[in-house]
């Protein structure tokens, strides 16, 4: 695929969402073509949700400069609240996905979760 400015602009977009470019000729149904002044130039191939949040966690990974499971406890509480924000925990087998890129039991990530939803309700103004 040559590098139209289109190609150069979403790239970076494609790669963090796991998605993958296709020339338009290649586009399926489900797949988005997108057009720079009225002619097709590529056409995105967006990932499964399970297949974005394998991408995701080797993201924070690379952010993190270490396995997920080497965290301490803080920072694997900032990973699960990062990921309940991007709808992780929405995609079948996400807490058990998760748990095994912490290397802690589901019960621990639904624990973090919890504890997450608490802190907000104390956030929250009380209503009444």
């Amino acid at each position: 695929m040559t590098e139209h400015p289109l190609v150069a602009a979403v790239k970076p977009l494609v790669d963090a969402m796991g998605a993958e470019l296709l020339v338009p000729e290649q586009a399926e149904p489900d797949d988005v073509v997108l057009a720079w002044e009225g002619e097709d130039v590529l056409a995105v191939r967006l990932p499964q949700l399970s297949e974005s949040l394998d991408h995701i966690l080797a993201a924070m990974e690379r952010r993190h400069g270490m396995p997920l499971s080497e965290l301490d406890r803080k920072n694997k509480q900032e990973v699960v609240r990062i990921l309940e924000a991007r709808g992780a925990f929405s995609v079948r087998h996400g807490v058990e996905t998760v748990a095994g890129a912490l290397g802690v039991s589901r019960f621990t990530v639904y624990n973090y979760l919890n504890r997450e939803t608490a802190l907000n309700r104390e956030k929250s103004p009380k209503s009444g």
